[in-house]
């Protein structure tokens, strides 16, 4: 158990505040406002869980890919199950693709019939520049550094791209998702929901063997409504502003490091408190961010309902990833688990799955393998940021 669970414990135990918080050295102010989160999430960010990576099958060779479409050329009023049936009869050694792959290869290369009722297409993969308060918040893990008592910390950090205003900067034990859900949820309790949040590739921001490389944390996002931008691998400086606030932080609060996590935490928010009120910031016209920030309109009061008028089925997820059709499962992610999405039979045998207003992919009731079409969050699809 991590240091915030031993201190909650000790004082559920019936141990004052002021000598529990001299024993770890920390301040009152800082006891309390642990103990505050504790009455107010439980659990729920004092400790780690471990999740599985849902893993996607090996991506379509291109000579594959290239018959698939040659052949629609050549017949053009053929659908998915005509093209693979002719494939097998032209080819009998090929091991044919499935009806869902077929037209998933059609749909990406525009072949494809636009039916009407089709969600529109994911937009917003681009980086954009911010024009106001919560427009875009930006979130990444400062890197870590060893406290000295010889544990690691890793520095969760959020700011308004266009204020500079550091919305939070918390002392975590590692990446975990586990850990940074609690972190985001107090965020957005305090200043709202912000319109985008910017990061990298990296987990819990994202998972690479998941579908489209979305994590848990990202789906909550995208529930909550909040768009998802990615920076490219190796560019950070299109995340330039946040990671310059990381070179003050780093300079501020880590030479010497904390003795623990709780002391660490306790330095953070100081330096939070001195990053927003005090420090007058260039960029700003040496305004202070607290001076030019204020909270989103956009109140968080939960997950929204998720409605499917258009499709013909709304099903649950479930927590090893699949979903069930007719009596028969088919693999997603499991960081849907538990979310609902949309099913709607787009032709014979071929269904379509949605999850709010972006399309997942298709699947057949043959093979039961839902096969990814346009990724819409891919960091191969960001071009260079426009600001």
């Amino acid at each position: 158990m991590g240091e915030r669970v031993r201190f909650v414990a000790r004082l559920l135990d019936g141990e004052q505040m002021a000598p529990l918080c001299r024993s770890f050295g920390i301040s009152r102010k800082t006891g309390y406002k642990i103990f505050e989160r504790y009455k107010l999430m439980g659990l729920a960010g004092l400790s780690d869980r471990s999740r599985r990576p849902y893993r996607q099958a090996n991506k379509l060779p291109f000579q594959i890919e290239s018959l698939i479409v040659a052949q629609k050329k050549e017949q053009p009023s053929w659908a998915a199950p005509k093209i693979r049936e002719k494939l097998i009869r032209l080819y009998p050694d090929l091991q044919a693709p499935a009806i869902s792959t077929v037209h998933a290869v059609l749909d990406r290369h525009r072949l494809v019939e636009r039916r009407k009722g089709r969600r529109r297409r994911a937009q917003g993969t681009a980086l954009a520049a911010s024009r106001q308060p919560n427009d875009l918040w930006c979130a990444d893990y400062k890197g870590e550094f060893m406290l000295a008592d010889r544990r690691y910390c890793y520095p969760l950090t959020i700011t308004d791209q266009e204020s500079r205003f550091l919305i939070a900067c918390e002392a975590l034990g590692s990446t975990k998702e586990a850990l940074a859900f609690p972190v985001f949820e107090r965020a957005f309790r305090e200043f709202g929901l912000p319109r985008a949040i910017r990061t990298d590739n990296g987990v819990p921001f994202a998972s690479p063997n998941a579908l489209y490389n979305l994590s848990r944390l990202s789906v909550w996002w995208l529930r909550l409504g909040i768009g998802i931008e990615r920076i490219r691998p190796g560019h950070p400086q299109q995340n330039g502003r946040h990671e310059r606030m990381h070179l003050t932080l780093k300079r501020e609060t880590t030479k010497p490091a904390g003795e623990n996590l709780l002391q660490q935490q306790e330095r953070f928010d100081k330096f939070v408190r001195y990053f927003n009120a005090d420090r007058p910031h260039q960029a700003l016209g040496m305004a202070l961010p607290a001076e030019c920030y204020r909270s989103s309109p956009r109140e968080y009061r939960g997950l929204p309902e998720i409605e499917y008028a258009l499709h013909d089925k709304t099903v649950t997820v479930t927590e090893c990833g699949r979903i069930c059709l007719r009596r028969k499962k088919v693999n997603l992610s499991t960081v849907f688990a538990g979310q609902k999405v949309g099913i709607k039979q787009v032709d014979d045998r071929l269904w379509l799955a949605s999850f709010m207003t972006y399309d997942l992919g298709y699947f057949d009731e043959e093979s039961c393998r839902l096969e990814p079409i346009d990724n819409p969050f891919g960091p191969s699809l960001l071009p260079m940021s426009r600001e």
